[in-house]
C-alpha cells in the first residue's frame, strides 16, 4: 500500500510501536484541533483574623449551565455579578480542617523512573539514559543492574549502606554534604523484600572510581541515582494543610494552604491561613474578577512519553481494560522501551522539534 502511495522506505507495524505512534498522534490532533476558552474564577480578600487572606469561589450547582466539563465559569456576566455581591461584605467561617501531612522521600530508580527523570533534568532520551547506564554498570562498576523495573531493595543491604555512601563521596564530591546530614540509622521505606522482582532498583556500588574518569553524562547520571540513594536516609517532610469554607452574600469560597512547617522562600505563592474557627466573622475587602484561558494540553517529550508508556491505563476509558492495564507494566519492558522509541525515530513516524516529540506527515 506504502508503494502504491510512491513510499520507498519501511512501513513497520508493532504491538508496542503502534499504540506508542497512536498515543502521539492523537495528542498532536487534540492540540491542533483545540479552541481556547475564557473562563473566570472571583477571588475574595478577607480581613478579620490574625492576618489577611484570599479565598476563591466555588460554584453553586445553579451556576452549572454556565459551566464547562470541568466545572470552570464561561459567563463573564456571572463571575461580575457574584465579584460584586461579595466585596466589602460581611464573611462567615463554615468549616475548617487542618491535617498534618507527611511526604517521604521518592525511592531508589528504576530504569523508565530514571530515564523520566534523566529528561527532565537533562534532556537526555531513553536510549541515551540505557546506553550510559550500561557504561556505569559494565565498564566502571559504579551502579547495579540497570535494566531494572523494581524500586526497592533487599532488606539484608541496608548492611552495605555506609560503604555506599563512602563510595558516593568519594565519586561525587558535591553530594559530600548531603551525605553528612543523612541519618545512617533510618530505614525508609525502599527496604522490602517482598517488593523485589527479579532486580533490585539501581544504586551506587560500593566501588570508588578507578583510573578512568566519568564523561559528562555518566557523571550527570551517577550524581542522579547516588542522590536518590541519599534521600533514602531524609524524614519525611512534614506540612500542614489547612482548608477552610466561607460564606459571603449566599456564596461559598475556598481558602487553603500548605504550611511547611519551618517556612521557606516558597512560602510567598503558598499562602498560609490564619487560625480560623467554624462560625468566626470575617469582612471581605474588593473582591477580585481573574480571567484566564483554557490550555491545549502539551506536546509531548521524552519525560512524558516514557511516563504514558508506563502508566497507559490513564489513557484508556473501557473501565475493564483499564482495571487490567492498571496491573501490567505498561507499554513496552524497562528493557525494550528506549529501543522502541528509537525504531519510530529512525523509521521517520516521530520527529523532534527542540524538546517536543511530533508525530511526521508519514
Amino acid at each position: 500500500h506504502g508503494q502504491r502511495q510512491g513510499y520507498q522506505g519501511v512501513l513497520s507495524v508493532g504491538r508496542v510501536q503502534t499504540p506508542v505512534l497512536g498515543l502521539v498522534v492523537q495528542r498532536d490532533l487534540q492540540i491542533e484541533n483545540f479552541v481556547s476558552r475564557d473562563f473566570y474564577q472571583v477571588k475574595a480578600h478577607l480581613t478579620g483574623a490574625d492576618w489577611p487572606f484570599s479565598a476563591i469561589w466555588q460554584p453553586s450547582e445553579a451556576c452549572v449551565p454556565y459551566q464547562d466539563e470541568e466545572g470552570r465559569v464561561l459567563n463573564r456576566e456571572l463571575a461580575e455579578l457574584v465579584q460584586r455581591k461579595t466585596s466589602h461584605q460581611p464573611a462567615i467561617v463554615e468549616q475548617v480542617q487542618q491535617q498534618p501531612k507527611k511526604q517521604y522521600a521518592p525511592l531508589p530508580f528504576s530504569l523508565s523512573a530514571l530515564q523520566i527523570e534523566a529528561a527532565k533534568i537533562y534532556g537526555m532520551t531513553a536510549q541515551q539514559v540505557l546506553d550510559t547506564c550500561q557504561q556505569l554498570y559494565e565498564r566502571h562498576q559504579l551502579i547495579t543492574y540497570p535494566r531494572s523495573d523494581c524500586r526497592h531493595l533487599p532488606e539484608q543491604q541496608f548492611g552495605q549502606s555506609a560503604a555506599v555512601c563512602r563510595a558516593i563521596v568519594a565519586n561525587s564530591p558535591e553530594l559530600a554534604e548531603m551525605q553528612q546530614q543523612a541519618s545512617m540509622n533510618l530505614r525508609s521505606k525502599a527496604w522490602d523484600d517482598s517488593k523485589i522482582t527479579a532486580h533490585h532498583a539501581i544504586i551506587p556500588t560500593d566501588k570508588a572510581l578507578k583510573s578512568a574518569s566519568l564523561n559528562s553524562s555518566e557523571a550527570k547520571l551517577y550524581w542522579l541515582i547516588a542522590r536518590q540513594f541519599l534521600w533514602q536516609f531524609f524524614p519525611p517532610y512534614c506540612y500542614l494543610e489547612q482548608q477552610a469554607l466561607i460564606k459571603i452574600a449566599g456564596g461559598l469560597f475556598k481558602a487553603q494552604a500548605r504550611l511547611k512547617e519551618d517556612q521557606d522562600e516558597d512560602a510567598e505563592e503558598q499562602q498560609s491561613l490564619p487560625p480560623l474557627t467554624k462560625g468566626q466573622q470575617l469582612q471581605s475587602g474588593q473582591s477580585e474578577l481573574l480571567s484566564k484561558q483554557t490550555q491545549p494540553p502539551a506536546y509531548f517529550t521524552d519525560a512524558t512519553l516514557l511516563a504514558a508508556m508506563t502508566g497507559i491505563s490513564r489513557f484508556v476509558t473501557d473501565p475493564e481494560l483499564k482495571r487490567i492495564l492498571k496491573e501490567t507494566a505498561g507499554l513496552g519492558t524497562e528493557a525494550t522501551r528506549a529501543g522502541i522509541l528509537e525504531l519510530l525515530f529512525k523509521r521517520g513516524y516521530l520527529q523532534r522539534q527542540g524538546k517536543q516529540i511530533r508525530a511526521s506527515q508519514l
